[in-house]
C-alpha cells in the first residue's frame, strides 16, 4: 500500500454500522427457538456471516491492490460479468421464478448483483476516455449500450426489479454533462407512464396537448427557434408512447406486476392477496411506535406475518423492534454514507475515480430509496434489497466490492494525476 494512501475511515465505519444492523435484524427476523446453533451454515444467519467474512477479505484484498488496477481491468471485469449473466440461461438455477442464480451446494451466487459493480467500472472507464463526450450522440449510444446490455440480460431471467436499478446511472450521466432537456424528457416519460396508469386515456391525451401547446407559446416568448414541426412530432410520439404503455401494462406484464402497481397507485385494495406482504409490513412498522418493541420482541416479526422479512422487507423488522428512532438512524446512516461518497467524489483528481464514486453513490441511493419505499407502500414491490442490511450473500458481497473499490480509489487520491 502506498505511503500516501489515506483511508476514508468514516465511510468504512458507516459500512460496518449498516452491516451490524443487518446482522442483528436478520437474526431477529429468522430467529428459531428450537435451533441448536444460530450460525449454522445452512441457516440464513450462518450464510450471511460467511459472506460477511468473504466480503471483509475482499475489501482487504482490494485496498492492497494498485489503484490503477481497476481502471486498467474494468473492461475485462465487465466482460466476465456479461459471460456470467449469459451462462445463467444454460447453467443457472431457478429460484422464485427467476433463473438468476448459480448454486454451489448450500450457497448461491447472483451475477446481477455483481453486474452493478461491473457497469460502474465500465461507465467510469468509458466516460474518462478523452474521445468520449456524453454530449455527443455517438458517445451517449456507447454508454447506453454498456448500461443496457446487462439490464436486458437480467430482464430475460426474468428479474425486472434488479434491471431497473441500472437507471441509477442516469445520475452519473447527468453529472458528466448529459443535457438538461434529455433529463427532463426522461422525467416526463416517467410522469406520463404513471399518468397513463391512473387516468382515463382521453384525459392523458388532452394533458399532452395542453403541455406541448404551452411549451410552444412559451418558446415564442423567449425567441426559441424550435420549429412547429418539432412540437407536432412531440405530440405524436407522446401519444404513441402512451399507447405502448397501455399495451405493455395490459398485455405483456404479468397479473402480479399489474396488481402491485395498482395497489401502490391506489386503484386496488388487497390486504390478503398480492398486497398481503405490503400490508403486513406497514402494520409491523406502524406498531413499533417511537422506540420499538425491543430486540426479538416484535410480534409481527416473531409470528412470521411478514413474508420475505429478512430480505426485501427487512426494514419492517427495524421499524417494529427499533421504532421510529431506529428507522431514522438507518435512514441517517445511509444518507451520511451517500453524501460522504458524493463529497469525496468531487475531490478526486482522476476523472475515472470521480465517475466511479458517483456510480457507487447512485446505486446505493436507488436501492435505499426503493427498498424503504417498498416497505412503506410508496413504490411497487420489485424485489431489491436494502444495501448491506438485507439478507443475501451476493448482495452483501457486491456492495462490499463496490465500496471497497471506492475506498481504494479515494485513498489513493494523492497519487492520481488528473487528465
Amino acid at each position: 500500500m502506498n505511503s500516501n494512501f489515506r483511508l476514508d475511515w468514516l465511510s468504512l465505519l458507516l459500512y460496518l454500522c449498516l452491516v451490524t444492523i443487518g446482522l442483528v435484524n436478520i437474526y431477529s427476523a429468522t430467529y428459531d427457538e428450537a435451533a441448536t446453533s444460530f450460525i449454522a451454515l445452512r441457516s440464513p444467519m450462518g450464510k450471511q456471516v460467511f459472506f460477511l467474512f468473504l466480503s471483509l477479505g475482499a475489501i482487504a484484498f482490494i485496498l492492497a491492490a494498485p489503484f490503477k488496477f481497476f481502471e486498467r481491468f474494468s473492461s475485462l471485469i465487465y466482460l466476465v460479468v456479461i459471460i456470467l449473466l449469459i451462462g445463467l440461461f444454460p447453467f443457472g438455477s431457478t429460484i422464485s421464478g427467476a433463473r438468476s442464480w448459480y448454486s454451489f451446494g448450500v450457497m448461491n451466487l447472483q451475477p446481477a448483483e455483481l453486474a452493478k459493480m461491473a457497469v460502474a467500472l465500465a461507465v467510469a472507464k468509458l466516460l474518462s476516455e478523452i474521445q468520449v463526450d456524453i454530449r455527443r450522440f455517438k458517445s451517449l449510444l456507447q454508454v447506453g449500450g454498456v448500461i443496457l446490455l446487462p439490464a436486458f440480460l437480467i430482464v430475460l431471467q426474468p428479474d425486472p426489479g434488479s434491471a431497473l436499478v441500472f437507471g441509477a446511472f442516469l445520475f452519473v450521466l447527468f453529472r458528466e454533462g448529459l443535457s438538461t432537456p434529455i433529463m427532463l424528457t426522461i422525467a416526463g416519460l416517467v410522469v406520463l407512464f404513471i399518468l397513463t396508469l391512473v387516468a382515463p386515456l382521453p384525459f392523458v391525451y388532452v394533458s399532452i396537448l395542453f403541455v406541448v401547446i404551452s411549451l410552444y407559446f412559451f418558446s415564442k416568448r423567449v425567441n426559441d427557434k424550435t420549429p412547429l414541426l418539432a412540437y407536432i412530432l412531440s405530440v405524436l410520439i407522446s401519444i404513441g408512447y402512451v399507447y405502448s404503455v397501455d399495451y405493455i401494462f395490459n398485455e405483456i406484464f404479468e397479473q402480479r406486476h399489474r396488481d402491485r402497481f395498482n395497489i401502490v397507485l391506489g386503484k386496488e385494495v388487497d390486504t390478503q392477496g398480492i398486497g398481503y406482504n405490503l400490508n403486513q409490513s406497514k402494520i409491523a412498522i406502524g406498531s413499533g411506535g417511537w422506540e420499538g418493541k425491543g430486540f426479538l420482541q416484535g410480534t409481527q416479526t416473531k409470528g412470521g406475518f411478514v413474508p420475505e422479512q429478512h430480505t426485501d422487507y427487512i426494514f419492517s423488522t427495524i421499524g417494529e423492534e427499533w421504532g421510529f428512532v431506529g428507522s431514522a438512524a438507518v435512514v441517517l446512516l445511509f444518507t451520511l454514507l451517500i453524501l460522504r461518497i458524493l463529497g469525496r467524489a468531487e475531490l478526486q483528481k482522476n476523472k475515472f475515480s470521480r465517475i466511479y464514486a458517483y456510480g457507487v453513490a447512485s446505486i446505493f441511493f436507488v436501492h435505499f430509496v426503493v427498498n424503504i419505499g417498498m416497505s412503506i407502500g410508496l413504490v411497487p414491490t420489485i424485489g431489491i434489497p436494502l444495501p448491506l442490511v438485507s439478507y443475501g450473500g451476493s448482495s452483501l458481497l457486491a456492495f462490499s466490492l463496490l465500496l471497497g473499490i471506492y475506498l481504494n480509489l479515494d485513498g489513493n487520491r494523492l497519487n492520481e494525476t488528473s487528465f
